[in-house]
């Protein structure tokens, strides 16, 4: 019987190297591998603590932005074009003259710039509109009605700019063609004029397509970062998406999950809570990791000597690495804040194996205890 339980006992023992796991423990990853590997540029690894933590809260990403500086297609919202509709009304210093009329003493013409760029006005023909200003045609119209009308007096009213027009579409309460108006109009003052998002703003993207140029940013962008809150040019096409964050947890949690985000903000503190937290027969407290892609430009002011390796503006990945041994890794995880698509992950502890085993051959020890007595 003794001998059927040591054959019992060495096979569980043989099989323990088989053990499941969550992925590799935190020795595994360490900073001499980050940077073996990182000399194909793999990514790097960056310990979160009171330093960077500060240069990673105050980062502002401007990639949106940059996508459309100096860029711009189409008419200019201040000059007018085909399609646009006016009001020209026109004095005299006479009773009797040719425009003088009703209560006001005034005419007024309501004009249309039609496909060649005129508008037709009495006694003054056509006109040429396109390309003027609302002044430069008050002036052009004046001046080809002296000698014909008594001292003229010219006022244009813009009543529809037309031909300056950027479309709004997708998850708005009103999408639609809208007009640019003669003063700037910034990409903000067209979503509210479109009613502004259907769902949360934190679960709104917003996507410009201006030619061939487009880019992609969270609808909250654009006033966190007023630098994103681009103006908008004639023939801009703009796309509002519903699209809600979530980050995956992995490792020696209690729930591996892909978790959403239930507000508009989410610390890595309270990631950690939403699964669970760690598992404490199995998780290494200094082993928390965070997976996700950084602008280069932050990733060269936390590692500057990193900053031949990452030149321009791309999406470098990289990994954030935080122990809670130390009480002030708590503190830390309130103000690091997770972002959509991350990926967190909890390494095993390199005891985990040994309690995987014991919980293994608890049940055979008990038996072979079992056994032992009957045998006396």
């Amino acid at each position: 019987m003794r001998l059927i339980a040591t054959m019992v006992l060495a096979a569980a023992l043989t099989g323990c190297a088989a053990l499941p796991g969550d992925g590799p423990a935190a020795i595994n990853i360490t900073s001499q591998d980050v940077e073996t590997s990182a000399q194909s540029g793999d990514y790097t690894v960056v310990t979160i603590d009171n330093a960077n933590i500060e240069l990673i809260k105050a980062y502002r990403p401007l990639a949106f932005a940059n996508q459309f500086r100096g860029v711009g297609r189409g008419g200019s919202p201040t000059l007018l074009g085909v399609g646009d509709t006016l009001t020209v009304s026109i004095w005299e210093a006479a009773p009797d003259g040719l425009f003088t009329g009703g209560e006001t003493g005034s005419s007024r013409i309501p004009s249309v710039v039609d496909e060649s760029g005129y508008i037709f006005i009495p006694y003054a023909g056509r006109v040429r509109a396109a390309g003027l200003s609302v002044e430069g045609l008050r002036q052009s119209i004046q001046k080809k009605l002296i000698g014909k009308a008594v001292e003229p007096q010219v006022l244009v009213s813009l009543e529809n700019k037309l031909s300056t027009t950027a479309v709004v579409v997708g998850d708005v309460v009103k999408p639609g063609v809208y007009p640019l108006s003669l003063r700037d109009t910034r990409l903000l003052e067209l979503v509210a004029k479109a009613g502004g998002a259907r769902e949360a703003t934190y679960e709104t993207v917003v996507t410009l397509k201006r030619g061939n140029r487009a880019a992609t940013t969270r609808l909250e962008d654009l006033i966190d970062f007023p630098e994103n809150n681009v103006q908008i040019s004639p023939n801009d096409n703009i796309l509002l998406s519903h699209r809600p964050r979530t980050f995956s947890a992995f490792g020696a949690v209690k729930t591996n999950q892909l978790v959403p985000f239930k507000t508009k903000s989410v610390t890595l503190a309270e990631a950690l809570a939403t699964v669970g937290g760690l598992r404490d027969e199995r998780a290494d407290a200094n082993g928390i990791f965070l997976f996700r892609f950084e602008d280069a430009a932050l990733v060269r002011r936390l590692k500057p000597e990193l900053a031949d390796r990452y030149p321009g503006n791309a999406e470098v990945p990289i990994v954030y690495k935080l122990g809670l041994r130390d009480p002030r890794g708590f503190f830390m995880s309130r103000f690091f804040e997770m972002r959509d698509k991350d990926i967190l992950y909890v390494s095993n502890h390199p005891t985990a194996e040994l309690g995987k085993f014991l919980q293994i051959i608890a049940p055979l020890i008990s038996n072979y205890s079992t056994v032992q007595r009957i045998a006396d």
